[in-house]
C-alpha cells in the first residue's frame, strides 16, 4: 500500500490536544501528515516524519481536518430564487417553501436528482468537506421519500429519513393521517436506507407530540433521531431532543435558559448544531453561540444546504459567519465544523487528524486556519484528501 507524506506544513490542526499545543485544535507547527491507504499513519514535527513513497510539499501552508457537514437537504430538484428575492424585499420566511421545492422533486427523474446531488457534493468538497450528511424530505410519499435516500445512500453513508418535513400537501386536511403514513408504511419503505430519523418540530410543522411519535417510530425501527428544532421560534424541539438522546439539536436559534441548560447538561449525547446560513438567507435572529459554549454545551456547525433557506455548500462561509455574527472564537469556529460535525454524527474516525483517524483533511493557500474567517468568501482551500486520496 502506498504511504503519502504532506510535510513543511506551516500549520496544523489536529484537534488532538495530545498530539500539539495542547489547545482544543492541538495545534503543530512546522509539521507533517504520513498517510498510508486510507489512514493517518502518523502525526509530528516536519523534521521527524517517517519516510513515505510519495511526499507531498505543503509550502508553509496550513491543512485542516475536512469539514463534517451533518446537516443538509441535498436531493430536490427546482429552485426558488423567485422566494429568496422576495423575502430579501421584505416578506417574512415560512416553511411553506417548502411545497414548492416537493413539487418539483416529484416531477424530477431518478437521474435529475442524483445529478443535482452529485453536483452539489463536489462543489462542497471543493470548499474542503469530506463528509456529508444529507436528507429527504422533499418528496412526502412513500415511493418518492424512499428513492431519495435511495439516490443519497450511493454517495454518503450519512442518510437521514426526514418525511416529516412538512405535512404532505395531499394530507393537508389530515395532519394525523400523514404521521400515521410517516411512522407506518413510508418508515418501513425508507428505513432500509437511513442510519437517522429527522423531524421539523416547529409551528407549521409538526408539534412535540407529532414529534414524540414519529421520533420514536424511527428508534424503534433501529434509526437514531436528530431534531429540527427551535428555528423560527421558541418551542419544544431541544427539550425532546435531550429527553429521547437525540444525536443532535439543530438549528437551535430560540433558547430559553432552561433549552441552553439541558444542552449543557446532555454535551455528551446531543449536540446542538448551529447553522448560520439559513440565519443570513432568511435575515433572521442569529443562534447565540456563545452562550451555548460557556454553558458547556457541545456545538456544530453545518451549512444546511437546501434551496429555500440556506442554499450554501461552503462551510468556510458558515465559519466566517458564525465568528461575526455568533461570537465564536475562529479556533471554536474550525472545531464546531469539523470534530463537532463529527460528534453530530456520533463518528469517531473523521474530524480530526492523528494516527487511526480517517485521512480527511484540506490544505489552505494560506499560513493558518485563522484566514478562514480573516478572509471571507476568499476560496482558500487549495486541495483536498479524502479517504486518503487526492480528491481536488
Amino acid at each position: 500500500m502506498t504511504t503519502t507524506a504532506i510535510t513543511n506544513i506551516g500549520s496544523l490542526v489536529t484537534n488532538d490536544p495530545a498530539l500539539g499545543d495542547g489547545s482544543p485544535l492541538g495545534l503543530v507547527q512546522d509539521a507533517a501528515v504520513v498517510i498510508d491507504g486510507d489512514k493517518i499513519a502518523w502525526v509530528g514535527p516536519a523534521a521527524k516524519a517517517p519516510a513515505a513513497d510519495e511526499v507531498f510539499d505543503a509550502q508553509g501552508r496550513a491543512v485542516i481536518p475536512g469539514f463534517v457537514d451533518s446537516h443538509s437537504h441535498l436531493v430536490f430538484a427546482g429552485d426558488r430564487t423567485q422566494e429568496f428575492n422576495a423575502r430579501m424585499s421584505g416578506r417574512a420566511y415560512s416553511a411553506g417553501g417548502i411545497r414548492t421545492t416537493v413539487a418539483a422533486t416529484r416531477a424530477a427523474t431518478d437521474a435529475e436528482l442524483e445529478a443535482n446531488l452529485v453536483r452539489h457534493l463536489d462543489e462542497a468538497r471543493r470548499q474542503g468537506t469530506t463528509t456529508f450528511e444529507t436528507k429527504s424530505g422533499y418528496g412526502l410519499t412513500v415511493a418518492d421519500e424512499a428513492r431519495a435516500l435511495r439516490i443519497a445512500a450511493a454517495h454518503t453513508e450519512e442518510v437521514t429519513y426526514l418525511g416529516a418535513h412538512i405535512v404532505s400537501p395531499d394530507f393537508a386536511e389530515d395532519p394525523a393521517g400523514y404521521v400515521d403514513l410517516v411512522t407506518g408504511e413510508m418508515l418501513a419503505a425508507c428505513a432500509p436506507y437511513a442510519r437517522w430519523v429527522d423531524v421539523f418540530c416547529e409551528k407549521g410543522a409538526f408539534d412535540g407530540d407529532q414529534a414524540r411519535a414519529i421520533l420514536t417510530a424511527g428508534a424503534a425501527a433501529g434509526l437514531i433521531p436528530r431534531v429540527h428544532a427551535n428555528q423560527l421560534s421558541y418551542g419544544p424541539g431541544v427539550q425532546l431532543a435531550v429527553e429521547l438522546e437525540a444525536a443532535s439539536a439543530d438549528h437551535c436559534t430560540h433558547l430559553t435558559d432552561a433549552d441552553v441548560d439541558a444542552l449543557a447538561q446532555a454535551a455528551g449525547t446531543t449536540v446542538a448544531t448551529l447553522l448560520p446560513g439559513a440565519e443570513f438567507s432568511t435575515r433572521a435572529q442569529w443562534p447565540d453561540a456563545r452562550r451555548l459554549i460557556d454553558a458547556g454545551a457541545t456545538v456544530a456547525l453545518s451549512t444546511d444546504c437546501n434551496p429555500g433557506s440556506s442554499y450554501t455548500s461552503s462551510m468556510p462561509f458558515c465559519i466566517a459567519l458564525a465568528v461575526r455574527d455568533m461570537r465564536m472564537t475562529p479556533d471554536e469556529a474550525l472545531w464546531s465544523a469539523t470534530a463537532g460535525g463529527a460528534r453530530a454524527l456520533r463518528r469517531d474516525d473523521i474530524g480530526f487528524l492523528a494516527p487511526g483517524a480517517r485521512a480527511d483533511l484540506a490544505l489552505l493557500d494560506a499560513p493558518s486556519h485563522v484566514h478562514l474567517a480573516y478572509r471571507p468568501g476568499v476560496p482558500l482551500v487549495s486541495g483536498v484528501w479524502q479517504r486518503g486520496r487526492r480528491a481536488c
